[in-house]
């Protein structure tokens, strides 16, 4: 007769065997399949690592309401979606926007860029307001129907009601001329 505990044991070995029911790893980081952003469950889209010259920059994880590997569908999707960025070094405030702002440039017209300054304003004073982060820190940025909300380690930083900014920020990962195109790939699943 087989014991209760070896039962559960020889169950719990089954469940860890069945794919997409444990995270995924990325750069040693672990990466939740799922997780929960206000009333949505998400589901993890694609996880990569961002680098520059050699240099590990963070893991970034793509969140949305229904798997594409199309940019375009992942820019227009009306559900929410959240892009987490794992910091794999220590990194000031400046940086980590002045990146993001260059992203901002490379995927967006001028005349768009214009449009939104008041937004990508709003969005800089935010991003300075976190100041240093360290390696280990994680910003979570949710993009949403009513715009973006930042988040550092687990803490609302911030939101800019703006949707067209909203889809102009998500650029910086999924547009032409993305921040890392190999991030990019594993953020569309490939």
């Amino acid at each position: 007769m087989i014991s209760h505990s070896v039962r559960v044991a020889t169950l719990a070995a089954a469940l860890l065997a069945i794919p997409g029911l444990h995270a995924a790893e990325v750069a040693g980081v672990t990466i939740d399949e799922k997780i929960k952003v206000g009333n949505s469950e998400l589901v993890l889209n694609g996880a990569g690592l961002r680098s520059k010259v050699f240099i590990k920059v963070y893991v970034g994880a793509l969140y949305v309401t229904q798997k594409s590997g199309s940019p375009a569908g992942l820019l227009d999707a009306p559900g929410a979606r959240r892009m987490s960025l794992r910091l794999l070094r220590d990194i000031d405030s400046d940086t980590l926007y002045g990146a993001l702002r260059d992203g901002l440039k490379d995927n967006n017209s001028e005349t768009d860029l214009v449009a939104l300054k008041s937004a990508i304003d709003q969005f800089a004073e935010i991003m300075k307001k976190i100041g240093n982060a360290r390696s280990g820190d994680t910003v979570a940025i949710d993009f949403t129907a009513e715009g973006v909300a930042v988040s550092f380690n687990g803490e609302v930083r911030g939101k800019v009601a703006n949707v067209p900014f909203a889809r102009a920020l998500l650029k910086v990962w999924l547009g032409d001329h993305p921040v890392d195109a190999s991030l990019k790939k594993a953020l569309l699943g490939s």
